[in-house]
């Protein structure tokens, strides 16, 4: 007999085996197939693991805490609700949307320093906020330096889309808001006389008195004075006590429901038998249970109304019933429009890449919306209808819908 020899087979399993060894190499190649079988299935693994976690970001911040936090509530139920049903039906491009909220707590400042952890901490491809004007300001230069998309759902300012090509919105504008009020004012309670309350430390508020204003003027109206005041004011019989005065037909009171209810209360109590209209920014239970019946017979412009027969609406108000208990507002339905609106964007693109999704929600035209089709201008603002809407015995009932 020869001397043994080594098969060839791992250092610490070899073994003698005899020269009469007709398959010398079997078991070092079984070894290597399960080896390879198992870099298979672990890579197999690992693209499965890496296909259920893989996740498109978009950011969302909003004032859910602080003053305005009945709107900021709103504007998160109704965006989660439109991310929940995307991801329901398979999300897009075969991922799932991670939808990464933060609150600003209605705080100067705050929603900066949110947009720059969404940029650099979160990675986000699209931003979807704020709620305001005055804090959209603060994240539209950061979204435009990062060029990720930044898409406001309710911010009306014309000044925000000024900011750059990468900031968008899909509300209609403050100009649009101001005529609406204008209008309906000579046109539906032939009011010629009017007084113009403006709260001077909200864009929102300034931009609309001026269009408000002017159109009103061209309307054949008369502005008899403006006045001003600042959120957070909670006194307003200096001015009350003024307008009083002019006995004027209308009072116009482009602000947030949080002072427009004050105004309404202390207004009747001080006898003041003018018509009062507002803008959307009065859109909330707040208004009416603070203002009480001093609110009734008042009318305000809006972006929407759960009265609306249209179906596409009316299949979004029992989905947000059924879902959250109550009935939408306005900021709820404008929030989750947008979420729609920007996934649909990404389908489009083809690709979560920003810079794709910025020219896809620039070509955007008649995305079917529960406010409406929108439509996006060269200025990346949105063309869309609104609604008017009264206060009877409580309760905010439709009037009519003006296009655009």
């Amino acid at each position: 007999m020869t001397n043994p020899s080594l098969c060839e087979i791992p250092n610490d399993m070899r073994e003698p085996c005899p020269t009469n060894c007709r398959r010398p190499n079997v078991f070092h190649q079984s070894l290597i197939t399960n080896h390879q079988s198992l870099l298979v299935l672990l890579a197999f693994l690992l693209l499965f693991a890496h296909a259920a976690l893989a996740q498109i970001k978009i950011g969302a911040v909003s004032c859910i805490s602080g003053p305005l936090s009945t709107f900021g509530v709103s504007s998160i139920r109704g965006t989660r609700m439109a991310i929940e049903e995307i991801n329901a039906k398979g999300g897009v491009l075969g991922q799932s949307i991670e939808l990464v909220v933060d609150d600003n707590g209605s705080k100067a400042g705050e929603t900066a320093r949110i947009a720059r952890k969404f940029l650099s901490q979160d990675h986000v491809v699209v931003i979807l906020g704020d709620l305001t004007s005055s804090s959209t300001m603060e994240a539209a230069p950061l979204a435009q330096e990062a060029h990720v998309p930044l898409l406001t759902p309710s911010a009306t300012a014309v000044s925000v889309t000024k900011v750059g090509d990468y900031v968008f919105r899909s509300c209609f504008t403050d100009p649009f808001t101001g005529r609406i009020m204008a209008r309906f004012a000579v046109d539906h309670l032939h009011a010629r006389r009017g007084v113009i309350l403006t709260d001077v430390k909200q864009d929102y508020s300034i931009g609309v008195s001026a269009e408000l204003g002017a159109y009103y003027r061209q309307q054949g109206g008369r502005v008899l004075q403006e006045y001003s005041f600042s959120s957070g004011d909670t006194d307003f019989r200096a001015q009350l006590s003024s307008l009083k005065s002019l006995q004027p037909d209308v009072v116009f009171v482009p602000a947030y429901y949080t002072e427009a209810a004050l105004i309404l209360r202390e207004a009747r109590q001080l006898g003041i038998k003018a018509e009062f209209v507002g803008g959307e920014g009065w859109d909330s239970p707040s208004l009416i249970s603070v203002a009480g019946k001093s609110a009734d017979g008042s009318y305000y412009t809006d972006h929407f109304s759960p009265d609306d027969p249209n179906h596409l609406v009316q299949t979004f108000v029992q989905a947000y019933k059924t879902k959250y208990g109550t009935a939408p507002d306005a900021l709820s339905a404008l929030w989750y429009d947008a979420a729609g609106l920007v996934v649909d964007a990404i389908r489009r693109a083809g690709s979560p890449d920003p810079a794709k999704i910025r020219d896809a929600l620039a070509v955007t035209k008649n995305f079917p919306g529960v406010t409406g089709n929108i439509s996006l201008d060269e200025q990346r603002n949105a063309s869309k209808p609104g609604v008017i809407v009264t206060i009877e015995n409580g309760h905010v009932k439709m009037v009519e819908r003006v296009e655009p």
